[in-house]
């Protein structure tokens, strides 16, 4: 029995964390476009040294950030109660979204003072802990209730896609500030398919349609930043006509079994 209500304590403090750690995050990043610890927030830098790099989608696509917050918020509202702190899978997600949050943190400091590697080595750390959370869900693995779709898997799987999306410009944006001209159209494209492969596999393997529709607002956002590069143009719709392509064939062959053997 003392075990028993000890554990009980035990899950009622990590639900307890994983609120701070959501509203703590989201309370930094919203301070941080008002008060940079550099002097310029995340998106004036983007603006400004990473101007050049034409892998950043366009200045709209970073709402995003909102609906990702409202997710976050609706799961540590959903976490916290007493029938999912009792879960073996939301208790091991909630760990790994603890841990996302105190980098994302990190990571906006990192990126504001221009320690832009130290912030591309942050950034995986973020895209490994919601991989391991994604993982932990099993999402796209079995039937669950709506409520779990929505206030659990929907919301890590937008955050996850749209982290995926972030490391990738990251990574080109570091590279840029160190001399490799990674704004070159080649580099650009070679990027850009590469993340609809990694995409692809996901779609594949999970049939996330949250996850595949981030990467659509993503790299349709792409195509607008960079509307007068006809290369990139056709590579990001390109791409992402073929992720809907491929997530309604994924979803058709699943439902239809005999049509797929």
């Amino acid at each position: 029995m003392a075990s028993d209500s000890s554990s009980s304590s035990v899950d009622y403090i990590q639900a307890i964390a994983t609120c701070i750690a959501i509203v703590g995050t989201f309370g930094v990043n919203s301070l941080s476009n008002f008060y940079p610890p550099g002097g310029q927030n995340v998106g004036e830098i983007s603006n400004t040294v990473f101007k050049n790099v034409q892998i950043i989608p366009a200045n709209y696509a970073f709402i995003i950030w909102g609906i990702i917050y409202v997710g976050l918020i609706a799961y540590g509202i959903y976490q916290f109660q007493p029938s999912q702190r009792q879960d073996s899978r939301i208790r091991q997600t909630s760990r790994y979204l603890i841990i996302a949050c105190v980098i994302q943190i990190g990571w906006i400091y990192l990126f504001t003072l221009k320690l832009f590697w130290l912030s591309v080595a942050a950034m995986l750390g973020i895209l490994a802990s919601l991989s391991l959370a994604y993982q932990s869900l099993d999402i796209g693995r079995g039937a669950v209730t709506r409520w779990r779709r929505w206030l659990a898997h929907v919301p890590f799987s937008i955050y996850l896609a749209w982290i995926s999306v972030a490391t990738i410009v990251n990574v080109a944006s570091a590279l840029f500030y160190t001399g490799l001209r990674t704004s070159g159209t080649s580099w650009t494209v070679a990027m850009l398919l590469v993340g609809g492969g990694l995409a692809a596999i996901i779609i594949q393997r999970y049939r996330d349609t949250a996850f595949a529709l981030v990467f659509v607002w993503a790299y349709g956002a792409i195509a607008v930043s960079q509307r007068t590069n006809l290369a990139i143009v056709i590579t990001s719709l390109g791409v992402a006509v073929a992720l809907i392509f491929h997530l309604v064939l994924t979803h058709y062959l699943c439902s239809h079994p005999s049509q797929s053997s």
